[in-house]
This record gives structure tokens, sequence and C-alpha cells, in this order.
């Protein structure tokens, strides 16, 4: 018994434990939705988002892996800025100057070959959002205006300057869309297409999954090394428990607070450019008066993964499976929104599962010291007799 309360005692696995839980509540609660909305078609509406992307078959698990790409990234911009202290809400406006970096550097920046192409607008993307994430750092360090109020209104700017630019330098009047990039932009496929896709006849109905899956896993895996095992890391997050004590330990706090905000930035600004340098058959920039959603969905990705950037990956494939799922929905007399609503059942019982998992650790903890005591009071008895 000594081995399952070692168990329990580990915060990392009470952690993963209250991930779980949130996750079953929340999809059970969406069955309920189903039943309520729709009784007669609930239950293959159920089996339908549990199946996710495996309802398409192999290009539906590459649709979840490119989905999921930049997920990751708005979700490490905000797990980043939630590990230091910060909450940056403005992930929105960091992705879509992003993404219209990288597609502008794709469109008109065509003397450069491949791989430099799609590497400069990868950079690009990434320097214009830490650029969008600077004033709201600035303005917390030196102004103490609170972040979540300054990153709300860049949302703002980030959106209708990038509709203002696409319209201005990038736009392709016929369809309403940003121009597709040239081919040495588009990320290299790296050999997905030859695994995710389907057949049909004799022709094949590929994915639109590329290196950028990789390339998010790789920039999770290094965010994780800099916050735990780096001293750069050590002082964010000093900076983040409390910004007076690190200060009186000699740390620059103003610095910090400054750089941690960039940093997000530039992953929220990469994960657009990692979802729009995908060719013709990926995605092109609407010019429309709604925020990314890529962005918003990164604060759930977050808060299901604890901001762990490791956890970070698996809950983004997460989300995005279960959107997929959400809009094979439609085959149904659904609306792809029940998914919004699932997921945002998960992020609520994640709340009521930090709770739960102290809870369940103690009772644990509990259950297995009486029984340790019964056992030792029962060979003390046997002696004695």
């Amino acid at each position: 018994m000594k081995w399952l309360q070692s168990i329990f005692e580990k915060d990392s696995f009470n952690r993963s434990i209250s991930s779980i839980f949130s996750i079953l509540v929340g999809i059970l609660f969406g069955f309920l939705i189903l039943l309520i909305s729709n009784p007669s078609q609930a239950i293959d509406g159920f089996l339908i988002i549990l199946k996710g992307g495996f309802s398409a078959h192999a290009k539906g698990i590459g649709q979840v892996l490119y989905f999921a790409t930049p997920l990751i990234l708005t979700g490490l911009s905000v797990g980043f800025a939630f590990k230091t202290g910060l909450f940056n809400i403005g992930a929105p406006g960091q992705f879509i100057m992003g993404a219209f970096t990288a597609v502008y550097i794709g469109v008109k920046w065509t003397f450069l070959p491949a791989p430099w192409h799609w590497i400069f607008a990868l950079l690009g993307a990434a320097v214009v959002g830490g650029i969008w994430a600077l004033i709201p750092g600035i303005l917390k360090a030196y102004l103490n205006v609170h972040e979540v109020i300054s990153t709300i209104m860049m949302n703002y700017i980030g959106m209708y300057s990038a509709n203002f630019l696409v319209k201005a330098h990038i736009y392709d009047s016929k369809k309403a869309l940003s121009m597709n990039v040239a081919d040495t932009a588009v990320l290299p496929k790296a050999g997905l297409d030859q695994v995710f896709y389907n057949t049909l006849g004799t022709t094949r109905d590929l994915s639109t999954v590329n290196c950028g899956i990789f390339i998010a896993i790789l920039v999770a895996v290094i965010i994780y090394i800099i916050l735990n095992k780096t001293t750069f890391g050590y002082e964010l997050k000093a900076c983040g428990y409390s910004q007076d004590a690190s200060k009186y330990a000699g740390i620059n706090d103003k610095r910090n607070i400054v750089l941690s905000m960039v940093i997000a930035g530039m992953l929220a600004g990469l994960g657009g450019a990692l979802l729009y340098l995908s060719g013709g058959n990926g995605r092109r920039i609407k010019v429309v008066d709604v925020l990314a959603v890529e962005g918003f969905n990164g604060i759930p990705v977050a808060l299901l993964a604890l901001s762990n950037p490791i956890g970070i990956i698996f809950s983004a494939v997460f989300i995005s499976y279960i959107t997929q799922g959400g809009h094979y929905l439609q085959s149904l007399d659904f609306v792809p929104e029940v998914i919004d609503i699932i997921i945002a059942c998960i992020i609520y019982f994640s709340a009521f599962s930090l709770f739960f998992k102290d809870v369940l650790a103690e009772f644990v903890k509990k259950r297995i010291r009486s029984s340790e005591e019964k056992k030792k009071g029962s060979k003390e008895m046997g002696g004695e007799m």
C-alpha cells in the first residue's frame, strides 16, 4: 500500500487525475446536452464526438494534427504567461498579426528560395507577435496597467489592422481572401502526406498536416527546458510568484515582465504562421470582424494542461480531436457549437477538479494510514497472545 500512497503524494499525478476527471465529466455533460436537444440521435452524435478525427479516417487524423499545431503555440503563449504570473488574453491579436506577417512574406518575398522563404516567414511572424505583446508588457511593468485590459484592447487593434493590411497588400478580391503564398513559402509535408490521406478511386485526398506539428512540439520542449532548467526561467517564475520578493532578491522584475509578455506574443505569432503557411489547400486569411478563435482556444488548452508545456501538447491534440468530431456532427441534426459547450464544461469542471484532487489524495492517504494501523494493531495483539 505504500506504493499507492507515494503515488498520491506526487503533485504531478494528482494534477493529471484532475485533468482526466474534468475531461470525463465535461464529455458526460455534453452527452446530456445531446440528449436534451435531440434524444433520437444523441447516442450516434456522442459516438461521432468520441470518434473525433477518426470519423474521416486517416485524413481526419491528419487534420486533427494540423489544427492542433496552432493550439499548441497559443496554449504555450497563455501557459507561459500563467507560469510567470501574467494572464495573456491577447493571443488572438498576436496570432492574427503573426499570421498576416507570415502570409505577407510568403506572397511578396518571392526572391527568397526554399527553405529560407518559409523560415523567414516564421521568424517574421514571431517577431511581430512579440512586438504586439511588447506594448501591454511595458504598460504592465512601468505603469501597472493590468495586462488583461491592455491585451484585450490590442486584440481589436490587431484584428482591424490585419483586415486593413490584408486588403491593402495581399487581397484576392475574387475570393475575398488573402492570396496564396508562394510555393517556396509553403511548409514542407515532411512525409506526413504519405501517411494521412484517404483514397478516392485512383486519387488521394490529402490532409493539410505538415512539418508544423514537429515545430510546435519542438517549441514546447524548448519552453519546458527554459522554465524548468534555466536560471532565466527561474527568475521569470519567481516574478510570477511574488514580484516584491523577487525584487528584494535582486531580480529585475520590470525587465522580466516585459520579456514574459514578449515571449508569449512570439509564441502566439508563430502559431498564426504555422496555420496559414500551408499552400493552396490550407488556410487563407478572411477579412472579417471576428477575433481569431485559435487565440482564445489557447486558454482552455493551457488551463487543461495546468500550464505545463508538455501537457499542452496533449491537451491541444485533445481539443482539436473533439472539435473535429463536432464538425462531423453536422451530418446529424446537431449544430457544431455543441462542441464549444463541451469544451466550456471541461474547463468549468477543471476548476472543481483542482479542489477534488486534494480531497481525493487526502482520502486515499487516510485510508492507507488506517489500514496500516489496523495491521499493526493486529500484529501486536497476536504477539501478546
